[in-house]
């Protein structure tokens, strides 16, 4: 009978790289005709080998004792979306490479201009959440910086640039946290965008999102200024390559010119991926935000 080492088929290139990387190419199964051994296989090899020693690395604390020794306890099953959450954002922390910017926008004139709102046919007041005028400020960083609108095809190694701009909202449900998206943010007016947050938080909370409608984003916007607190670090919805994080929005004393004033000012975190942005314009995406948020209605109330 043969030796299995001499039934082995692989061109030369292919072997001189799994020399380089350690590899014995006797272990690794081809995937090519007649089981001819790739490029391709060898770094699937490699890959699966670390993946492998990694896990064989990680030691789970064992529980010695249950809960239940130490007083009373209350089981609850996990919820169902937050069981299908749960291995994405594992997925997404452990493989993307975060790096969060922190800051804080201007938004007094964005506020004074969103309370003057009014129905150009009722002249009724217009109820409108801070959040539909960031989700615009947000598009138009995006059309400035297209790097944030892509996904990183790791595969084929290419960057896939989105022509469409869909925004996915962080949704606090009763059942766990629930991303749908705004499709088509650039041809939608703030009412528009105002009704359509309404109706994507009714239907999630219902549970009667269509699933495909979790899918597909340019970005997420994680807003946590109805509840409080101030900066964090949102991890990013893979395969998007950037969330922006929204807290509360609160009243500072900010020195402007001579003297100082009392200004509305909100928190922003910005986490992206470093593979695909760079530090430099993460902060270009950041002060790009501001303006718009700040300068833009500032110059409408002037006006």
């Amino acid at each position: 009978m043969a030796d299995k080492k001499e039934i082995i088929s692989a061109s030369p290139k292919v072997r001189k790289l799994a020399r380089e990387f350690g590899a014995n190419i006797y272990q690794i199964k081809g995937s090519q005709r007649e089981g001819r051994v790739s490029e391709e296989d060898v770094k699937s090899f490699i890959k699966e080998s670390i993946s492998g020693e990694i896990k064989k690395k990680q030691t789970p604390i064992s529980q010695q004792y249950d809960h239940s020794e130490f007083g009373e306890i209350h089981i609850k099953p996990l919820p169902r979306v937050k069981k299908i959450a749960g291995p994405h954002l594992e997925k997404s922390w452990s493989e993307i490479p975060h790096v969060t910017q922190h800051d804080e926008a201007d938004i007094t004139e964005m506020e004074q201009f969103r309370k003057t709102l009014r129905d150009l046919y009722t002249g009724e007041k217009l109820s409108i959440t801070p959040l539909a005028f960031i989700i615009r400020a947000v598009v138009k960083a995006l059309k400035e910086y297209p790097n944030f609108n892509s996904s990183l095809d790791l595969k084929k190694e290419n960057l896939v640039y989105k022509k469409y701009f869909h925004i996915g909202i962080a949704v606090d449900t009763p059942h766990g946290l629930m991303v749908p998206k705004i499709r088509d943010v650039d041809k939608k007016d703030i009412t528009e965008l105002g009704n359509e947050l309404k109706k994507i938080t009714k239907l999630s909370r219902e549970l009667k999102i269509n699933k495909k409608e979790l899918f597909g984003g340019s970005m997420t916007i994680s807003s946590l200024g109805s509840i409080g607190g101030s900066f964090f670090t949102p991890i990013i919805n893979q395969p998007e390559v950037a969330i922006l994080g929204i807290g509360r929005a609160t009243t500072k004393q900010v020195f402007m010119g001579n003297k100082y004033e009392n200004r509305i000012m909100l928190p922003l975190s910005l986490s992206y991926d470093h593979r695909v942005i760079d530090g430099a314009e993460g902060a270009r995406f950041c002060v790009h935000l501001k303006e718009s948020l700040g300068k833009d209605f500032a110059y409408k109330l002037a006006v």
